[in-house]
């Protein structure tokens, strides 16, 4: 683990991985905030892995993350990445995710696929809250981790301080479970007075590792560099003797026992592997024209030494089509076929491409398997069970895709021609389909409301964004009966920007954003009567329909009723439903702003009616007309729908948060306490006021907060805001 003498066999520049056995498989996420460095970091150690030829370059050109155009063009990472290399003969599936709030489905997805997180920490910005959050969030499942502190070039940078603020924000209880393996070693003041790390300090081998000629070298340190690492190799220690399994370690220790280094390795490498310890480490990439950037070995043999395998990852939860649990052996390459497609995506080459993770069995070229897709219908995404025969199996290499012979379970691939598989779909043995259970994504909360840019376009909308939500499950596709607005759900802005790059340059869609309309109800405030005549004479038969009704309101939520008490026969009984089918068409249509009408009683009392001109058409028209004239007469209240919505944010911020909610028209409904440090606010506020509100909430809180929302009524809308509706939908008639 850095400390360990041993030799490494890096793989060939662009060479092709496919492992055979689970144990000599990593699977490993890098997570960090946006800037945190985490794709130079992948291109770094894949350069020192040799699995390409300079620094971030494949053999024959490009990147090996961040390779998309919109990645390009943007200068940020917008999806999941995988960059597979080599190292003492393990193959390192390294996940590149992006750490931009708008496309944490992508790092859900990465979370999902690996074993084990590298927590990317920049040295001149410290740790933000969503890395916090997520840090979290793996403690909760008990996923191992380990911090990489970059950006060491900074002026001001400082690993030792950087550290303790990492013991802070990570270590919750126990701060010595996040403690250092190596110090940086600073070469001499420039004329700027800042002084260039170049190498490494081991604090459990007390070697020197100098980095400085762009290839790594050990050393043995000086006389005079011992004493300055002593506190921090003693701190070490204890903290790795206290996670021991060996619990006479300590005592003996605390005797003055030299503790053997091969015996304190095993013990950290057991430590990291079950999540209970988490080293620091430190990073750099490749100078130009060097062969190693600073820390890479190091972490590399972090990573093949201390991080887990397959086998000790928790399958996640397998049952059958029809619900049935299955209990299946973690990392079988022998047991039944389990797959999960984590990422979707589209090759105007190669077609549909999906990266998948194999939990159980081994997958091979070729081979016909069942897809399996269920419980993402709120998200325009149909349940559906199809058997398909999948392509070629390869690696990414930046935009290539190597073949490969096999993927064994716990390991990583690239599945070509799976036309209808999903993000989050699972694949199984066609005659032993399996499902498994989702892993959470976040729900998308800023609506995007288009509308094809011409005919041409039209035609192809439809295909595009089936196409956009296949390969992006927290996009949700709605197609608004009320107001009759195509409306794409996304977490935020940049989430959305991506969305209408890639529908104009990938599916060749243009769209135009309008306005979302907000789903408006109408009613009545008051009792009112209206008389409906429709009387025309005009050659033939003609139509004669006379109807009196009286409407009240009703208690929100009873939609239509529809009462007769017509006597006497005056609207003939043949005729009633008519009179109500009008009714109900004049509803559906709105009174006053053209807003459907809701929560009303009408009922019949009177009528007209003609032996020969009467007619079903008549008495429709005649209802409709009297509905209209009871509105004329009546109050009408516009209903906004009010939503539920719940904020989790940091204590730090609940009063600007709470005083934010009250300025949209919010009704606090309540606080209480989530955990340490974090709040959960209730609150009713009405949905005219929160359609940005997912992108003002990371603005207040820091990215440090998140919601929730849920329809809960209909309300009636203050006047002044309900009169400049009405006057909008007047000039729009």
């Amino acid at each position: 683990m850095g400390d360990k003498a041993q030799s490494h066999h890096p793989g060939a520049a662009g060479r092709a991985l496919a492992a055979d056995q689970p144990a000599s498989v990593r699977n490993v996420v890098l997570v960090g905030h946006s800037g945190s460095g985490k794709t130079t970091l992948v291109e770094a150690l894949a350069l020192t892995a040799g699995a390409v030829n300079r620094a971030g370059r494949v053999e024959d050109g490009g990147t090996v993350s961040d390779y998309d155009d919109i990645e390009h063009r943007q200068q940020r990472s917008v999806q999941l990445s995988l960059v597979p290399v080599e190292w003492n003969g393990i193959k390192v599936n390294l996940l590149d995710t992006p750490g931009y709030a708008d496309f944490v489905g992508e790092l859900r997805a990465g979370l999902r696929a690996a074993d084990a997180a590298l927590f990317v920490v920049s040295a001149s910005d410290g740790v933000d809250g969503s890395t916090r959050m997520v840090w979290e969030e793996c403690a909760a499942v008990g996923m191992p981790r380990a911090i990489v502190i970059t950006h060491l070039e900074a002026a001001r940078a400082d690993f030792e301080e950087m550290t303790r603020t990492c013991a802070e924000a990570f270590g919750g209880d126990d701060p010595d479970a996040v403690l250092p393996l190596y110090l940086p070693l600073r070469g001499p003041e420039g004329p700027d007075g800042h002084a260039p790390v170049t190498g490494l300090v081991g604090l459990l081998s007390q070697k020197l590792f100098d980095y400085s000629t762009g290839e790594r070298k050990e050393s043995e340190p000086g006389e005079d560099q011992l004493p300055g690492i002593e506190e921090a190799r003693n701190r070490l220690i204890e903290g790795i003797i206290a996670e021991s399994e060996d619990e006479t370690l300590m005592d003996r220790y605390l005797g003055g026992e030299q503790v053997d280094v091969k015996t304190l390795v095993e013990d950290l490498e057991r430590a990291v592997a079950r999540g209970s310890f988490f080293p620091v480490l430190a990073a750099a990439p490749a100078a130009e024209g060097s062969r190693q950037g600073l820390g890479t070995v190091e972490l590399l043999e972090l990573v093949t030494g201390g991080f887990p395998t397959p086998f000790e990852h928790p399958l996640p939860g397998v049952g059958t089509i029809d619900g049935k649990r299955r209990e299946l052996k973690p990392c079988d390459t022998d047991g039944p076929l389990v797959a999960e497609v984590v990422k979707t995506s589209s090759d105007p080459y190669v077609g549909r491409i999906s990266l998948v993770r194999v939990f159980s069995g081994t997958l091979r070229p070729d081979q016909t398997v069942h897809v399996s897709g269920h419980g993402l219908a709120d998200r325009g995404h149909e349940d559906h069970d199809v058997d398909e025969k999948i392509g070629a199996l390869s690696m990414p290499f930046g935009k290539q895709q190597r073949p490969v012979t096999h993927a064994v379970a716990g390991d990583l691939v690239c599945v070509a021609k799976l036309g209808r598989a999903e993000t989050g779909d699972t694949l199984s043995a066609k005659d032993d389909p399996l499902l498994m259970e989702p892993w959470q994504m976040p729900d998308p909360l800023l609506p995007l409301a288009i509308h094809a840019h011409s005919k041409a376009d039209e035609d192809k909308l439809s295909q595009g964004l089936s196409r956009l939500v296949a390969e992006d499950p927290t996009m949700r596709l709605e197609q608004n009966q009320d107001t009759h607005q195509v409306v794409l759900w996304c977490l935020g802005e940049a989430h959305a920007d991506v969305a209408l790059e890639r529908l104009r340059n990938r599916y060749g869609v243009q769209v135009d954003v309008v306005p979302h309309r907000v789903s408006l109800r109408e009613t009545f405030a008051n009792k009112a009567a209206g008389r409906g005549r429709h009387v025309k004479q005009s050659g033939g038969h003609g139509q004669y329909a006379i109807c009196e009704i009286e409407v009240e309101p009703l208690p929100g939520g009873s939609g239509i009723e529809f009462v007769d008490k017509v006597v006497g026969g005056a609207v003939p009984r043949q005729f009633i439903p008519s009179v109500e089918k009008g009714v109900r068409a004049q509803a559906a249509k709105g009174v006053a702003a053209g807003y459907p009408l809701v929560d009303v009683r009408v009922t019949l009392l009177d009528g007209k009616a003609h032996s020969v001109d009467s007619s079903d058409a008549a008495f429709q028209t005649a209802g409709a007309l009297a509905l209209r004239e009871a509105a004329a007469d009546a109050k009408i209240h516009l209903l906004e729908p009010v939503a539920e919505v719940t904020v989790l944010v940091g204590d730090d911020f609940v009063g600007p948060v709470m005083s934010d909610l009250s300025s949209r028209r919010g009704r606090l409904l309540g606080t209480e306490q989530v955990g340490t440090g974090r709040t959960l606010i209730r609150a009713e506020v009405p949905e005219f006021e929160i359609g940005r509100y997912t992108v003002d909430l990371r603005s207040l809180s820091h990215g440090t907060a998140r919601f929730d929302r849920s329809y809960a009524r209909h309300e009636p809308m203050p006047p002044q805001i309900a009169e400049r509706i009405r006057e909008q939908a007047g000039d729009e008639g």
